[in-house]
């Protein structure tokens, strides 16, 4: 299995991986033009969405999936959400902290379960 430490040095995955310095490291992989700012990076979200829910669909299908190719194609996933975070002016702890916030919200209230974004 692959580690952080692995590919990022004991420095960076001492402590788990930083989620605000990912995201400025994800940065410099980007190389769509400015003006396709957030389109670019939610149509590659989708797409790598699509690709997960694909190896999931054949894990169901076959009985087995390789979970590190799944964890790979994830991490694309969360490539393009802290671009399309960025894009959007907030740094990705932000949005994870505020996804919590809601989801904590939520629970007290008893709505974890149902549809809709304010439940």
């Amino acid at each position: 299995m692959i580690t952080a430490e692995d590919i990022l040095g004991k420095d960076f995955a001492r402590d788990g991986v930083d989620m605000d310095g990912f995201q400025k490291q994800a940065r410099s992989y980007a190389i769509y033009k400015k003006e396709f700012k957030t389109v670019y990076p939610t149509l590659g979200l989708v797409s790598e969405a699509g690709e997960v829910a694909d190896k999931i669909k054949k894990w169901l299908r076959d009985g087995d999936a390789n979970k590190e190719d799944i964890a790979k194609e994830l991490g694309d996933v969360l490539w393009y959400v802290a671009i399309l975070a960025e894009d959007l002016g907030y740094p990705l702890s932000d949005v994870a902290l505020m996804n919590i916030d809601k989801l904590d919200n939520r629970k007290k209230r008893g709505k974890l379960r149902g549809s809709g974004d304010n439940r």
